[in-house]
């Protein structure tokens, strides 16, 4: 105590000691002594308060436990008195056992009076039940048989009370009501009818589909009693519980499967079109049972049964069986799109779960797929093989039936044009076209991948179109005369190639997305080199039956006869006029080039004639008539092939000048103007040789050894000034050398 005593003092020093640092605080050192006297008063009040509080509470605890302490004693004396009066009855309680069994023997015994009409009736309830069942009245013959059951269970339940292991007594009780498990057998065989034909029951007769759904309610609601009581008693009836309601969605989830898989009516050997069929009819008996599920079935289902959903899920979970059955059967081509179509784009469709009338209820969006994805690239893999060698086959045997119409007598087909044609065109790309049509219902993916296969396999088409081409064209040079139409046909080939491409532009156009162009830019340009190719082959091979029949025309030229007055090349004009009038069913591009070429056959054969040295003019006068006839070949040739080249725009003056400007060589008169002509000649066409100059001063035939090599010596120093338009023409006309016979003659 002295040392808190000490303690207060010393905090009051520092206190008084921190009020009073100033000298000026001296002045309220009474203000301080107030407050301090204050706060003291306060705080003793406080202090006081609460000693007076914990005085009360224990004062009133006190009392508290006085109480408990009487009361302990009360209840410890009625436990002896109810310890002592329990001893006094055990004797009493031991005499009253018989009344015990008196009292179970008679809860018995009531049980038995209460059904003893029903036990005496058994018989004849079982007769008027099974009447009612026959004649469908379902809901009155389940009546009676709950009674009946109800009958048995009470007295099968007395029994277990009485003597659980009394099984000799269970089963006469069991035994005497067998008939009514056999009546609940048949009950349940008619509901199970009615289940497996609910579809058709709820537009017929929805009441007797209520009734069934009334009786399976009933049997759910007894289940659940009998299983509660066994929790309670550990007894429960024979056949309990029946699970009617879970047997029921069993029968639906089977009528499901079996109404699926029994809409194959047609086998492939049968009916080639079998899978579509098929499919059509699933789609058609799907859509058709789900809308009467929506709108009528569910309404005579309680709500809690979700009817509609669940068989939602069982239609969804038997299409997903069948589908994956089917995929897993060895599909041709045509049966692997049909179903990858109906999987992935019909059965979301409006025109199946994706129907108007069916929403909200099916969400597209949550549906499972059908089939794995893992399926479906095995499935498009295998179409991707098959389709490959189904489009090499197609396009082999549309080329084999091309061939044949080559070598028919008959003149092949024109087309709004006149131009002539084949169906081979036609036959390629309208099968292309069929299964990139048929590739685009699946997705777009696989289009894209069937148009790259088309595009791969005509390249590799077009290799062996040219080869066959080729071909036709050896065949017929061993004999001229077989086939018979072989121009008319060999037309038709070029116009061929630009029908190939133009359906190849049109295909891209229509099939190909614009992003990926760029990967099939080097396909297309090999495939139009390829056309070409065999275009200007077929032109070449064209122009050579031209100048096989011009030949013996050819021949005359530069001779003696062609000097007194030969018609040669009147009738070389008239030759290729006639060919060109079959020429002009070519298509303008090859046309044009079948044009230029001809022209430039023409003039070449014709220099090659003067270049042959057949001639060698006599004196001016000979020189002079052979210049103006070669002018006025020349000037024949310039009007053909303009009057050939009319519309096209090809330069025909350029070639026939090259005949004149050799006439002007033939035709001086003065020999030493002849080097500055022969150089003008040199300068204008630089592919000129000396042995071209050479064979055309020997053909002048005035010209020595000495100014020859004089002439061609002076041309090889002079310069050389091309025409960057000029295209060389005499680099393919040989001279022919001097053999040893020709010199000893």
């Amino acid at each position: 105590m002295e040392e808190t005593d000490r303690e207060a003092v010393a905090t009051a020093v520092q206190r008084v000691a921190g009020m009073l640092q100033r000298p000026d605080q001296l002045d309220k050192v009474e203000q301080y002594r107030r407050r301090e006297a204050r706060k003291k008063a306060s705080v003793e009040a406080r202090l006081k308060a609460a000693i007076q509080s914990q005085l009360d509470g224990v004062r009133t605890g006190l009392s508290q436990l006085h109480n408990a302490l009487n009361d302990v004693k009360d209840i410890q004396q009625s436990l002896i008195d109810v310890n002592k009066d329990w001893r006094q009855s055990i004797n009493t309680i031991e005499n009253l056992k018989d009344v015990k069994d008196a009292v179970v023997q008679h809860s018995q015994l009531a049980a038995a009076v209460e059904n003893l009409k029903n036990i005496f009736s058994v018989p004849e309830i079982v007769r008027e039940t099974q009447d009612l069942i026959e004649r469908g009245e379902l809901l009155q013959a389940h009546r009676k048989l709950m009674d009946l059951e109800c009958s048995r269970d009470n007295l099968m339940y007395e029994q277990y009370r009485m003597d659980s292991k009394n099984t000799h007594d269970m089963n006469l009780i069991h035994t005497y009501f067998g008939d009514m498990q056999k009546l609940s057998e048949e009950l349940a065989k008619q509901l199970w009818m009615v289940v497996q034909r609910s579809l058709v029951t709820v537009r017929r007769d929805p009441t007797l589909l209520v009734s069934v759904v009334r009786i399976i309610e009933r049997e759910e609601k007894i289940d659940r009693r009998m299983l509660d009581r066994k929790k309670q008693t550990g007894f429960i009836p024979p056949g309990r519980p029946k699970k009617w309601k879970e047997k029921m969605f069993d029968i639906l989830e089977r009528t499901v499967s079996t109404r699926i898989e029994g809409t194959q009516a047609d086998t492939r050997e049968s009916d080639k079109m079998w899978l579509v069929r098929h499919l059509e009819i699933i789609r058609k008996y799907v859509l058709d049972d789900l809308l009467v599920a929506k709108t009528l079935l569910d309404q005579c289902f309680p709500p809690q049964y979700d009817i509609f959903n669940k068989l939602l899920n069982m239609y969804h979970q038997a299409l997903s069986t069948r589908m994956q059955e089917l995929a897993a059967e060895d599909l041709e081509a045509n049966e692997i799109v049909s179903l990858l179509t109906w999987v992935l784009n019909t059965y979301k469709s409006t025109e199946m779960m994706g129907n108007s009338e069916l929403s909200p209820e099916v969400d597209v969006n949550s549906l499972n797929p059908l089939i794995s994805q893992n399926v479906v690239d095995q499935l498009l893999s295998k179409y991707m093989s098959t389709l490959t060698s189904n489009i090499i086959g197609w396009l082999r045997k549309a080329l084999e039936t091309d061939k044949k119409d080559w070598i028919k007598e008959t003149e092949p087909e024109a087309d709004q044009d006149g131009y002539y044609q084949t169906t081979l065109p036609a036959i390629v790309f309208q099968m292309f076209e069929q299964n990139l049509q048929v590739a685009a219902q699946i997705n777009e993916d696989l289009k894209t991948k069937v148009l790259l296969l088309c595009l791969q396999q005509m390249n590799s088409f077009l290799t062996r179109y040219k080869d066959e081409a080729q071909l036709y064209k050896e065949e017929h040079l061993k004999n001229r005369q077989y086939p018979q139409c072989y121009v008319q046909y060999m037309i038709a080939v070029i116009n061929n190639c630009q029908t190939f491409k133009e359906s190849i532009i049109s295909l891209k156009r229509k099939y190909l997305k614009i992003e990926m162009e760029d990967t099939l830019s080097s396909s297309h340009t090999s495939m139009d080199a390829t056309l070409d190719v065999i275009a200007k082959e077929g032109c070449s091979s064209l122009l050579d039956e031209v100048f096989m029949d011009l030949e013996p025309h050819l021949n005359e030229l530069m001779t003696k006869k062609w000097l007194m007055g030969s018609n040669a090349v009147g009738t070389i004009c008239v030759t290729v006029e006639d060919y060109f009038n079959d020429f002009a069913r070519i298509k303008k591009p090859y046309k044009k080039t079948m044009t230029i070429e001809a022209h430039r056959r023409v003039v070449v054969e014709y220099i090659r004639a003067i270049m042959l040295k057949r001639i060698s003019f006599k004196n001016a006068e000979e020189r002079k008539e052979g210049a103006e006839r070669m002018i006025k070949e020349a000037e024949q040739f310039r009007f053909l092939f303009k009057k050939l080249a009319a519309g096209s725009g090809e330069d025909t003056e350029g070639l026939c000048d090259i005949i004149e400007a050799i006439a002007e060589v033939i035709k001086l008169t003065d020999p030493s103007l002849l080097y500055l002509e022969v150089s003008t000649l040199v300068s204008k066409y630089p592919d000129i040789r000396d042995d071209h100059i050479a064979a055309l001063l020997t053909v002048r035939g005035d010209a020595s050894r000495d100014m020859k090599q004089m002439i061609i010596e002076t041309l090889d120093q002079g310069p050389s000034q091309p025409n960057p338009n000029y295209v060389p023409i005499f680099k393919e006309i040989t001279v022919p050398t001097l053999t040893v016979p020709k010199l000893l003659k």
